[in-house]
C-alpha cells in the first residue's frame, strides 16, 4: 500500500481534518504520518492518537513585518528541507496537504521530489497557502460548489470536510446525562471557537437572567484562553432552578452538540461540519476578523441551505436574544432546519477521499519523473 504524508497542523480547523483522513488512510491499509507545528494546540491533540504517526516539523504564520518575514522565510526553509528528507527515507508516495503555513515546506519537497501532491481547504474563500500549491496538485478537494481559478474544473473534487471517526451524533438524552445537564430544561450551547469567543462569553454573562427566566439553560464553552470553568443557578419565571455551565474546553464534542436544542458558534468550516453531522439548529455568529471573511463565507451559505440562521457579530446585543428564542421556542423551524441538515450532510468524506487518492495514485503507478529517477539512483 501507499505510504502517505499529511501536512497539517497549526490550527484546529487544518489539523483535525488531517486526522480524520489518517484514520482512514490506516483502517485501508495505507502508511500515514502527519506533519504538524511545534504548537501546543497541536501537540495536545495528538496526544489523543497514539496510534498515528506525528511528526512535529518547523513552519511559522506569515506576519508582516521585517522581522515576521525573515522568520517565515526561515521556518519556510527549514521545513522544506525536512519534509524533503522525511519523503526520501521514508519513500512517501504522496502528499496530502490542509493548507496553512505547515503545508508550505512539504508541498514545496514534494513538488521537487516529482511525486504527486493533493490539498484540501476546508472554507469558502481558498487560503493563499492552497492558492499556491493548488497549480501543482493532481486533485483540489473543496466545499460544495466551488471551484478555483487556474485549475482545471477536473482536478477539482467537491467532498466536504473529514470528520474523524469518533465524531459520531448521540441521542439528547444520552448526550445530556454524560455532560450532566437536566433533561427537563432547554438547553443553549455557545461556541465561540479557538478565536472570537471573547465577545460570546460575554454576551452569554450579559444575558444569563434573561434566558434562565425563560428557563433555557446554557452551555458555554469559554475557550481556553478565556474564563475559568464554573456553574451558575438561577430561577425561572415559575421558580424552577435553572443551571448553566461554562467550561474552558471540551474533548467530547459530539457530546456537547448532541445535547442542545439550539446553538450559537462562530462558524469556522468545522464548527459548522460537527453541527450538521449532528442535526442541531444553529445560530451563527461569523468571526469578523477570520482571514479572507471565511466564516461570513462559510455562515451564508449554510444559511442558504435552511441550515441555520446568521446574526452579525456587530449586533448581537440588539439582536442575539431574539434570534435565539425565536429558534428555541418554534419546534417547527427547528424541524425543518433539521431536516435540511440531513439532506446537506455528504457522509464520510473522508473515506471518499482516501478511494480517490487510491485512484489517482493507481493510475500514476509505473509513472516516474526525472527527479524521481535521479534520486532512485543514488539511494
Amino acid at each position: 500500500m501507499s505510504r502517505i504524508m499529511i501536512a497539517c497542523g497549526g490550527t484546529g480547523g487544518h489539523l483535525t481534518p488531517g486526522i480524520s483522513l489518517a484514520q482512514s488512510l490506516e483502517e485501508r491499509g495505507f502508511t500515514s504520518w502527519l506533519l504538524i507545528s511545534r504548537k501546543s494546540v497541536d501537540s495536545r491533540l495528538a496526544q489523543k492518537y497514539p496510534n498515528l504517526s506525528f511528526v512535529a516539523a518547523p513552519g511559522a504564520a506569515l506576519v508582516r513585518s521585517p522581522m515576521g518575514v525573515l522568520r517565515f522565510l526561515k521556518e519556510l526553509f527549514l521545513s522544506y528541507r525536512m519534509a524533503l528528507k522525511f519523503i526520501r527515507k521514508n519513500e512517501i508516495d504522496a502528499v496530502v496537504a490542509f493548507g496553512g503555513f505547515t503545508s508550505l515546506g512539504p508541498a514545496m519537497a514534494a513538488r521537487w521530489q516529482g511525486i504527486p501532491i493533493f490539498s484540501h481547504e476546508a472554507n469558502r474563500a481558498v487560503g493563499k497557502a492552497v492558492r499556491l500549491i493548488s497549480r501543482y496538485c493532481r486533485r483540489v478537494y473543496l466545499p460544495e460548489g466551488m471551484l478555483l481559478g487556474g485549475v482545471q474544473n477536473q482536478i477539482v473534487r467537491n467532498l466536504g470536510y473529514p470528520l474523524r471517526l469518533e465524531f459520531r451524533r448521540m441521542p439528547k438524552e444520552r448526550a445530556r446525562k454524560i455532560l450532566g445537564v437536566s433533561h427537563k430544561a432547554k438547553l443553549l450551547v455557545v461556541l465561540g471557537g479557538s478565536q472570537g469567543a471573547q465577545s460570546l462569553n460575554q454576551w452569554v454573562k450579559g444575558n444569563l437572567e434573561n434566558l434562565s427566566a425563560d428557563g433555557i439553560s446554557t452551555y458555554c464553552i469559554t475557550g481556553m484562553q478565556n474564563e475559568s470553568s464554573g456553574r451558575v443557578e438561577l430561577l425561572d419565571e415559575s421558580g424552577n432552578s435553572i443551571v448553566s455551565s461554562f467550561v474552558s474546553f471540551s474533548d467530547e464534542m459530539n457530546v456537547v452538540i448532541s445535547a442542545a436544542d439550539v446553538i450559537v458558534s462562530r462558524a469556522g468550516a468545522g464548527s459548522l461540519a460537527e453541527i450538521v453531522r449532528c442535526r442541531v439548529p444553529s445560530v451563527m455568529v461569523p468571526y469578523p476578523y477570520a482571514a479572507d471573511d471565511h466564516q461570513r463565507l462559510n455562515a451564508r451559505f449554510l444559511e442558504s441551505k435552511g441550515g441555520g440562521v446568521v446574526c452579525e457579530d456587530d449586533v448581537i446585543e440588539n439582536e442575539l436574544i431574539g434570534e435565539v428564542r425565536e429558534m428555541m421556542f418554534n419546534e417547527e423551524l427547528r424541524s425543518m432546519i433539521r431536516q435540511n441538515l440531513f439532506a446537506i450532510d455528504p457522509g464520510d468524506v473522508a473515506s471518499k477521499m482516501v478511494e480517490d487518492i487510491r485512484q489517482v495514485l493507481s493510475n500514476e503507478k509505473g509513472r516516474e519523473t526525472k527527479r524521481m529517477r535521479f534520486w532512485k539512483a543514488f539511494a
